[in-house]
């Protein structure tokens, strides 16, 4: 079993451990436990046979729903389990189930696992996808591809075909996807920029531009989507996490913060502009940037010592460092 119980983004950066263990062990019963809003990243992948949802804040939460999901894990009778991001939960979970074999890094309960390696990620000195496959590394097992992994989910490819078609939009017409969303302040780029960039990109380009947004940042997209001047489709609040790998497919660029879209984006094939903000290492493009080949992440150094990341003191300078034409020239490199 294979655990992480963060956002989609840190689990979509997780999955090539599934296709790590699925090359080495062929015949091995693969599970992955994730939270509810992260199911579409992994549902329909060829690697795993098992979607293990844990809520931490539902059902699971009191201590009879606790009590009824450990059982169920003990039934299951997994050898191993691989904890890919250090949680006190996590480790008090599979340690309580059972699990014989853990492995993770040794931080926050640590001492739960029964396998654990020295935790650097706060160092920031390689990408989240690397130090997940440290853990399998560990065990002597040396991954074969890094790149993540998004499955089609053929209702949601139909229905983006669908949105695509009520908006107007033909096959051939150049689209520009925006995501002016992210789960912080230190990481969301101004709602005024994206609107400037998108009304350049319409003149210069004819593109017709694409907003998403998850439900929690809908009125980021719907500000964003009521004051481009030409021709814009929002889908804020309209997707799931599924659809939105669909929209993306369909799209020529992806201009978005730093937020999990982009590694949905990177996934299915699409070039992204990433707009970074904080300093600190352990949050830094370095270890959460885009994967793909032509994606650019823009990322200014304003001289901070220390980063706050949300607690910022400097009303986050780095990303009102971070200019339109930063992300016009950016664009351009992609479109052309």
């Amino acid at each position: 079993m294979i655990v992480r119980l963060d956002r989609i983004g840190d689990v979509l950066l997780s999955t090539p451990v599934i296709k790590a263990i699925r090359d080495a062990y062929p015949d091995t019963y693969i599970a992955m436990m994730v939270r509810r809003y992260a199911k579409d990243i992994l549902e329909g992948n060829p690697y795993l046979d098992e979607v293990i949802i844990y809520e931490k804040t539902g059902r699971e939460r009191n201590l009879a729903g606790n009590l009824s999901f450990l059982n169920s894990l003990r039934r299951r009778k997994f050898d191993v389990a691989f904890l890919l991001h250090p949680t006190r939960r996590t480790h008090a979970v599979t340690a309580l189930a059972g699990i014989p074999h853990r492995i993770g890094y040794g931080k926050k309960w640590g001492f739960l696992l029964t396998e654990k390696i020295p935790h650097t990620k706060h160092y920031g000195l390689k990408h989240e996808i690397d130090y997940v496959l440290d853990i399998l590394r560990y065990t002597g097992l040396e991954p074969k591809d890094k790149t993540p992994y998004m499955p089609v989910n053929p209702a949601s490819e139909d229905r983006a075909e669908e949105l695509f078609r009520e908006s107007g939009i033909a096959k051939g017409d150049l689209c520009v996807a925006m995501n002016p969303g992210a789960s912080c302040p230190s990481k969301r780029w101004s709602i005024s920029n994206f609107v400037k960039v998108a009304d350049a990109i319409i003149e210069k380009y004819g593109a017709k531009i694409v907003v998403i947004a998850g439900s929690a940042d809908k009125e980021f997209g719907d500000k964003v989507s009521s004051a481009i001047k030409g021709v814009c489709v929002n889908l804020s609040g309209k997707t799931t996490v599924a659809d939105v790998a669909s929209v993306l497919r369909r799209v020529k660029l992806f201009i978005s913060n730093d937020s999990g879209p982009v590694h949905i984006a990177c996934a299915v094939g699409t070039p992204v502009v990433s707009i970074f903000g904080r300093s600190d290492r352990g949050l830094s493009p370095r270890r959460w940037g885009p994967t793909g080949d032509r994606d650019i992440v823009v990322h200014k150094d304003v001289g901070c010592i220390t980063c706050f990341a949300h607690n910022c003191k400097r009303n986050f300078h780095c990303l009102q460092a971070v200019t339109v034409d930063d992300v016009l020239a950016a664009a351009k490199q992609i479109l052309g």
